[in-house]
């Protein structure tokens, strides 16, 4: 199976009670492809950066078995920098600079030998751009797709459009109640499954993530983390480890779903243990097993007769 990957690659300054890490390597397309690499090694990256992205990350992408051939290198402006700094809580943060430079222009075409991927994964950009990306592929088993605030806020008929032509939607708790008007998540699933997604997975940080079927309601716990570095990456990293999963295990059942969800969880507490992208570089296989296994024992308990 082939993974299709677009949306932003950025390079970023994080502020946390932490500490700082400036112009480090960002984006939702990097965070997903990298995520997604451990699981399949057929993955294909479209996105576009400027002159400034530095050769070494090309060359880490590509090292995780990542066609960059999509990428676009712009020679006259800078790539995507946004500058964020995180509350003590983790939860809340404030947007200190958004400098959309390469992404401000970006409209991709995909490859030729790119549009028949199987998987489709659509990273938080432009709805408008999303729909055109859809239209490209020839023939995809499955589309997933995320959003965020700013698009529902100004352009909601189109990310509504977009739902129409996806199967999967990832999104957060605060999104979904924006995009629906509803405060209740099982209200707002039911009110953007009428949207057209088959799948919607709606993440609460901390809290964990609940996912939704037509058939059943699965809830997954966030891992137990002492101590939280930056979040940034934490989304699009889950949804990678998501559709990695579905990819490497070419099954859509209802318990692999499921399972989907705890490898989504289980590279997402991984990501936010460092900061930008050094918490997922360089994942030992043991490494994402033990963690793995450790959301299992979160979970597991005896039936008793009462």
């Amino acid at each position: 199976m082939s993974l299709l990957v677009v949306g932003s690659m950025a390079l970023d300054t994080i502020e946390t009670p932490f500490g700082k890490a400036e112009y480090t390597l960002g984006g939702s397309a990097t965070f997903l492809s990298t995520s997604a690499s451990y699981f399949i090694n057929d993955i294909k990256l479209v996105g576009v950066v400027g002159y400034d992205f530095p050769q070494k990350e090309i060359d880490f992408l590509q090292s995780r078995g990542i066609d960059t051939a999509g990428v676009e290198i712009l020679k006259d402006v800078k790539t995507f920098h946004w500058h964020g700094k995180y509350h003590y809580d983790m939860n809340t943060r404030d947007s200190i600079t958004t400098e959309l430079n390469a992404l401000g222009v970006f409209d991709p075409k995909i490859p030729d030998d790119y549009k028949a991927c199987e998987y489709i994964c659509l990273g938080n950009i432009d709805p408008n751009i999303q729909q055109k990306v859809i239209k490209q592929i020839s023939n995809p088993q499955i589309v997933m797709c995320d959003t965020m605030n700013f698009w529902i806020e100004g352009m909601r008929d189109e990310v509504v459009k977009t739902l129409g032509l996806v199967d999967v939607l990832v999104i957060n708790d605060s999104e979904a109640r924006l995009l629906t008007g509803e405060y209740n998540l099982i209200t707002a699933y039911r009110k953007m499954r009428e949207m057209g997604p088959k799948v919607i997975v709606i993440k609460k940080g901390e809290h964990g993530a609940y996912l939704f079927t037509d058939d059943a309601i699965f809830s997954a716990p966030a891992y137990p983390l002492e101590q939280v570095f930056d979040p940034t990456g934490a989304g699009d990293t889950f949804a990678g480890g998501m559709l990695g999963w579905l990819c490497k295990s070419k099954s859509l059942t209802e318990d692999n779903l499921k399972l989907s969800v705890i490898y989504g969880s289980t590279m997402a507490s991984l990501c936010v243990e460092e900061f930008s992208l050094e918490g997922i570089r360089n994942l030992s296989q043991d490494k994402i097993r033990d963690r793995f296994n450790a959301f299992k024992r979160l979970t597991h308990f005896e039936s008793l007769e009462i």
